[in-house]
């Protein structure tokens, strides 16, 4: 990611994209000693969208969230929530549901524009996918 070129895709654990935002920024302190300001700023400009995936009570794995982010506030991360999972219920002992739009506005939309996306697949206030 600290290479500066487009279209990286990582693995990480975590039990939240708050939390995995946390265990990166322990990763780099334990390899170095930089100010925690200066982590948190290149873990903003290196990361575009966390994508959380979890196991459900019935052992399935599921999309859980997908969250932007968003920039820096006050030295902090800020995460703009896309989606979550919503369950419906259960059936034949198998958990449903679906990722609910969080009525969220994508924040940077300059990659997909410039990769010749439009405004058929961004992100609208109130839209369900």
């Amino acid at each position: 990611m600290n290479t500066g070129h487009d279209g990286s895709l990582s693995t990480g654990h975590a039990n939240s994209p708050t939390d995995m935002l946390s265990r990166i920024e322990m990763m780099v302190l334990m390899g170095m000693d930089l100010p925690l300001g200066a982590v948190r700023r290149q873990i903003a400009s290196g990361i575009d969208i966390l994508i959380h995936l979890g196991r459900l009570r019935d052992k399935s794995r599921r999309v859980l969230n997908i969250e932007e982010i968003a920039g820096l506030e006050d030295e902090k991360i800020i995460l703009n929530p896309l989606f979550q999972f919503q369950e419906e219920g259960e059936e034949d002992g198998k958990i449903k549901g679906k990722l609910i739009c969080c009525s969220r506005e994508l924040v940077h939309k300059e990659k997909l524009l410039a990769a010749g996306y439009g405004k058929e697949v961004l992100f609208h206030q109130n839209a369900e996918r």
